[in-house]
């Protein structure tokens, strides 16, 4: 493990990328306490007689149309914009890793068949796909009107449509992970002691995977993100007056030549966003597997 953070540390726009998304993190599940005690404005506040507000102390970001602070409503949208992609990705993870594992494992009709499911998921068109079951409105035709803590049912709705689409990398992933492991020696012996295959699969095969699965799991964060910031762009993502990045833009976009920063400021924190975690990925996966780094040194040693 110290081998591993040590090889990570060495990896400047990773380690840089991480810190960078540790304070995203922190500041934006820490929103109502900084609008409490920094802003001194709620989210729902509103201010019309200092709507268009410019930058200054007091709003470090300006006020939107309706006088309401941005840097706030930049926090508590990040905070749904990181919850879907987050939460998305550790879903899609986990059962993208079962199938990927129970169809490397078992192999035969199983096998032959989770994987033309898989083959079939990724031969769609992702973002029709995600713009119809979003306008279909699950939530509604379901009666779901609230959830527990006070989580709004359009984040559940938006995490749902992009678990659909966003687990079939790491099953084909873990698949080919474990065909090569459940031929060594120590599955051989487990088979041997009458170990069952669940816990084969599960205590022996996947612990086995992680280094890529970890990897995989990093960066889907970053597609979760565009993908919900996409969705609620068009206005059928994260339902107002819950903010999201995404359809903070949807409202900026008819202010654009009157407040042009509107759409800057969640444009810029989405960028950062999806930039930090491809380059902390970048630097995971040098951490997690040494050997990817060797065998680049030697591709590039060869051009040269």
């Amino acid at each position: 493990m110290n081998r591993t953070w040590d090889r990570f540390k060495t990896h400047q726009l990773a380690f840089a990328s991480w810190l960078i998304l540790l304070i995203l993190i922190l500041l934006s599940f820490s929103a109502p306490l900084f609008s409490k005690y920094v802003t001194h404005y709620p989210m729902g506040h509103v201010n019309l007689s200092d709507h268009f507000a410019p930058i200054s102390w007091e709003h470090p970001f300006g006020t939107d149309e309706l006088g309401r602070d941005v840097l706030t409503r930049i926090l508590y949208g990040g905070r749904v914009s990181l919850l879907v992609g987050i939460t998305a990705a550790l879903a899609a993870t986990t059962l993208g890793t079962f199938i990927g594992a129970f169809a490397g494992y078992y192999g035969g009709w199983l096998d032959a068949l989770l994987m033309r499911f898989t083959d079939t998921m990724i031969s769609l068109p992702t973002l029709p796909l995600m713009i119809i079951l979003a306008a279909v409105d699950l939530p509604k035709r379901l009666n779901l009107k609230a959830l527990p803590w006070e989580i709004d049912v359009s984040v559940l709705n938006i995490i749902f449509i992009v678990v659909i689409f966003s687990w079939m990398g790491v099953a084909r992933l873990v698949r080919g992970s474990v065909l090569s492991l459940k031929e060594r020696d120590f599955i051989t012996a487990a088979h041997a002691l009458g170990v069952s295959s669940f816990r084969i699969i599960s205590v022996y095969l996947i612990p086995n995977c992680m280094a890529p699965i970890i990897v995989s799991a990093t960066l889907s964060v970053g597609d979760n993100i565009i993908y919900e910031s996409t969705l609620s762009f068009l206005g059928l993502g994260i339902q107002p007056p819950v903010p999201s990045w995404g359809n903070m833009l949807n409202n900026a976009q008819d202010y654009l030549q009157k407040a042009p920063l509107l759409a800057l400021f969640p444009s810029f924190f989405i960028l950062l966003t999806v930039v930090s975690i491809n380059f902390l990925g970048d630097g995971l996966r040098d951490a997690l597997d040494p050997h990817f780094v060797q065998g680049r040194k030697k591709n590039r040693g060869s051009r040269v």
